[in-house]
This record gives C-alpha cells, sequence and structure tokens, in this order.
C-alpha cells in the first residue's frame, strides 16, 4: 500500500508530537546504577488521600529497553521468600534510586539468581 503526500505528512507530524510528548516526560536526571548493584528504590505509594513514601532494597537483576519505556527489575529475599519489583525508571512514583553497594557481575540479566539460596544468591562487592 503507497501513501499520498498527504498521509505521509500527516504521520510524520503525529511521530513529532509523540516524541515532544514522550521527551517532555522524562526525567531529567537518570540516577546511575547498572546490574548487580544494591539499591533503596523510594517509591510514592497513594492510598486514598494519603501519600507515602516505601522504601525497596534489593539487588537489580534486569534493565530493559530505552527511552520512556526504560525498566529495572530489583530482587529481594525476606523472610525466605524472594520478590521482584520492576520499576520504570522515567515514573513520577520512582522518587529517587539510592546505590548502597556496587556490585561485580559478568552477565547483563542476573535471572539465575531466582535459583540460588543463601549465600550462592550473593552478588561479589566491586571494588
Amino acid at each position: 500500500m503507497r501513501l499520498g503526500k498527504n498521509a505521509l505528512y500527516i504521520k510524520e507530524e503525529a511521530m513529532d508530537l509523540l516524541k515532544a510528548f514522550t521527551e517532555e516526560q522524562l526525567k531529567k536526571e537518570i540516577p546511575s546504577f547498572s546490574i548487580g548493584d544494591t539499591v533503596k528504590v523510594y517509591c510514592r505509594i497513594v492510598e486514598g488521600s494519603r501519600v507515602r513514601t516505601q522504601v525497596f532494597e534489593g539487588t537489580v537483576i534486569a534493565k530493559k529497553n530505552g527511552g520512556i519505556s526504560e525498566t529495572f527489575t530489583v530482587r529481594r529475599v525476606s523472610y525466605g521468600v524472594g520478590t521482584e519489583k520492576t520499576f520504570p525508571i522515567h515514573s513520577p512514583n520512582v522518587q529517587k534510586v539510592e546505590v548502597v553497594r556496587r556490585g561485580k557481575v559478568r552477565r547483563a540479566k542476573l535471572y539465575y539468581l531466582r535459583n540460588r539460596v543463601g549465600k550462592a544468591a550473593k552478588v561479589k562487592e566491586d571494588k
């Protein structure tokens, strides 16, 4: 199917509007952390009329995509139960990400940590 000149112009204009909107939503200062780091994620929680901040601390096991849809996954084990949360980096609900310690890893995704328990699930500290 071939598009006419008007259709191409409309398509380009729509793409420009979409790009402008997404650039407006991007955060100016992106926190610098990498896979294997232990981080504290300060997340804004709205419960009815109350607003509070919840801290989720764990190891970053994955980072995905880029641009407005960029996300990272944090894993922690509490009371013997593994919990993973995926956070959008540019979400206004993610207030800040604080690096607790740097990890030394040789993989881009640390999904293998799901099958490990105790000390085997630890990530070595980077010096």
